[in-house]
């Protein structure tokens, strides 16, 4: 297939702020760049609607494996986003208002033919924390709330709990309590803006001292190996960027079955690239808005996962 006339838009961050080493959204750049695709960077103010128009101003880029000189900006590229042949939506959280904004905007586009992955729709329902709800089969009890008596309750049943926001990533703002813990008023009373907004908690899983495991998915099939992202001494967290080590694993037969309840589901929503967060036998996550992971499975396995995400794009645009 010749794709040099081919234009993917790629929304993210900051591209010259970004970690090139571990970043996945670099990755699926220079697999589509290597398969001949042109690149148009945007960010998220870059989008607008006129007249019934999704439209963006953006930038031609060209990008590199160097971990000191990762990209160059070219010339500016202002048009319908459906003009594009695809578009990967790949800003980080919050996910805030602004993030829902952006999603009209995409929705409007992909009514105009355009491909976006992941699916604006999807984007908006599939809360990264509250979507495991629709598969308590493979969860940890779970409870979400904005009720200072239930996650207390619920705290109480299970003598230790975690308890996080539902619009955070990385980590962020993530608390793990003991039945009888001096800071379980304040810390409930804070996640929820006393009673305002709604959390989630899980029972607390021990095996998290054994990592907890990235899954990634495309087209609803998982990628043969995870990430199983160690916890720092003295941290509960399993996040990278919170010192957590990586660590890549043979998916188990626990890790494949709950894939087989979950990407079906994720790949008729138009999803085509997820990360499902799994800590020993309990799925956690689902992340559909900007996965990570790549750039480590790839580094210790010889992967080329993001070559794999382009082809199942092509695919998709050839049908």
């Amino acid at each position: 297939m010749n794709n040099k006339s081919r234009l993917l838009g790629v929304v993210m961050d900051p591209i010259g702020s970004i970690a090139p080493k571990k970043d996945s959204t670099l990755a699926m750049m220079l697999a589509a760049q290597a398969r001949g695709w042109q690149l148009v960077y945007l960010q998220q103010q870059d989008l607008y609607i006129n007249q019934g128009v999704a439209g963006g101003n953006g930038t031609l880029v060209t990008v590199r494996d160097d971990l000191k000189d990762w990209h160059s900006l070219g010339e500016a590229w202002s048009a319908p986003l459906h003009t594009l042949d695809a578009l990967l939506m790949r800003k980080d959280p919050p996910f805030d208002m602004e993030f829902v904004y952006t999603t009209y905007i995409l929705q409007l586009a992909e009514d105009n033919g355009l491909l976006v992955v992941n699916k604006p729709a999807s984007l908006r329902d599939m809360n990264e924390k509250a979507f495991t709800s629709w598969f308590p089969d493979c969860t940890p009890q779970q409870l979400l709330s904005r009720s200072h008596a239930a996650l207390r309750n619920f705290l109480a049943e299970h003598g230790a709990a975690v308890f996080k926001p539902l619009d955070g990533m990385g980590g962020k703002s993530i608390f793990v309590l003991k039945e009888g813990d001096i800071n379980t008023n304040v810390v409930i009373e804070t996640l929820t803006d006393h009673g305002r907004s709604y959390i989630m908690g899980q029972k607390y899983i021990p095996e998290i001292s054994d990592g907890d495991k990235r899954i990634l998915l495309i087209n609803g099939e998982p990628v043969d190996y995870a990430l199983a992202r160690i916890p720092a001494p003295g941290e509960s967290r399993g996040n990278l960027v919170m010192g957590a080590r990586g660590e890549g694993r043979p998916l188990t037969e626990r890790d494949r079955w709950i894939c087989s309840r979950v990407g079906p589901v994720l790949a008729e929503r138009g999803v085509l690239f997820a990360g499902i967060d799994v800590i020993g036998d309990y799925l956690t996550e689902i992340n559909v808005t900007s996965p990570t992971g790549i750039r480590e499975l790839d580094k210790q396995f010889g992967l080329n996962i993001a070559d794999m995400l382009i082809t199942a794009i092509e695919d998709r645009l050839a049908q």
